[in-house]
């Protein structure tokens, strides 16, 4: 009878065990799918690869623009080959004000005879930029559809913190490339 009682031991571990596995596994496949969002999230925090950040122009400061101090931005537009667009920048160059709102237009043409919809993702080069380059207002934040020819233009406001000159591994950052690539939209997932 003393061999029942540790197989009774054994046996509650070994559903314990299990249990705590399961748990593990259940945890291990939500990370999973929550990786991607918290991710984008912490790049969007951190400026990480290029991830600018987003902000109303409310909670920035327009005051602590300084005079004289300016940043060559690049504007570099790309669309993925399946998506029958014509995408540039209405300039490739701008002389940016460090702490000041500034504007860049982008132009996009539907070159087909169907309305098409599309997103675009963006980065900043140098990536440990992306910290201090902060957009007010983008045609990136949704979905643009073009009807059979139209051709748009697309504002994005933005801005770039003074703190970019203090940090050491930006003080010498003369030139910030802002680049777009836009994707098409499936059209099942469409209106997000």
């Amino acid at each position: 009878m003393g061999g029942v009682q540790p197989d009774k031991q054994r046996e509650r571990r070994n559903k314990r065990v299990g249990i705590v596995m399961g748990g593990v596994a259940l945890g291990m496949v939500g990370m999973g799918f929550a990786s991607a969002p918290l991710y984008r999230l912490f790049c969007q925090v951190t400026g990480l690869n290029g991830t600018v950040s987003r902000a109303e122009a409310s909670e920035l400061d327009f005051s602590q623009a300084v005079k004289g101090q300016t940043i060559q931005v690049r504007f570099d537009a790309n669309h993925r080959d399946d998506l029958p667009w014509d995408f540039k920048p209405e300039q490739t160059t701008d002389t940016a004000t460090v702490g000041a709102r500034d504007l860049a237009i982008f132009i996009a043409k539907n070159k087909s005879n169907r309305p098409v919809t599309g997103t675009a993702t963006y980065n900043v080069t140098p990536a440990q930029a992306g910290k201090y380059f902060t957009k007010i207002q983008c045609f990136c934040f949704t979905q643009q559809t073009l009807q059979p020819g139209e051709q748009v233009r697309m504002p994005v406001i933005f801005y770039i913190d003074p703190k970019i000159a203090t940090d050491p591994d930006t003080q010498s950052v003369e030139e910030i490339t802002l680049s777009y690539t836009f994707y098409p939209v499936d059209p099942d997932k469409q209106g997000g």
